[in-house]
């Protein structure tokens, strides 16, 4: 049984930082794609940020290039989601997800891909 936690969401202020952590039981996360993904009030679901299954390939949407970045602690078998420079329009349930095998190319932005799926954790981005 694979679970993934998410933590470190909250509420921030415009320009703030946030860093988001996916803990996992029951798989290594080494030998998985992991991304975040997030959705917003009557949103779809979109793909923020992947990390390839063992090698450093990463992979971010357009909105956060240079703002988030993805890594991994392997030791502790963890994700991670670092965000600065938060804007308001990030505000939405960040959901930690993962894929049994590496992906290629636009794959990673295709929740249908998928294996298994935190609870999701909020970020509000407010003043």
């Amino acid at each position: 049984q694979v679970q993934l936690v998410e933590s470190g969401g909250g509420l921030v202020q415009p320009g703030g930082s946030l860093r988001l952590s996916c803990a996992a039981t029951g798989h290594n996360l080494d030998y998985v794609a992991v991304a975040w993904f997030r959705q917003a009030p009557g949103k779809e679901r979109e793909g923020v940020s992947c990390i390839n299954r063992e090698d450093p390939t990463t992979w971010y949407r357009d909105s956060v290039k240079g703002r988030f970045t993805i890594s991994r602690d392997s030791a502790k078998n963890a994700v991670y989601l670092q965000m600065n420079n938060l804007k308001p329009e990030d505000t939405a349930v960040y959901f930690c997800t993962a894929h049994d095998g590496r992906l290629y190319g636009d794959m990673w932005y295709q929740y249908e891909r998928y294996d298994w799926w935190g609870q999701g954790t909020q970020v509000t981005v407010s003043s």
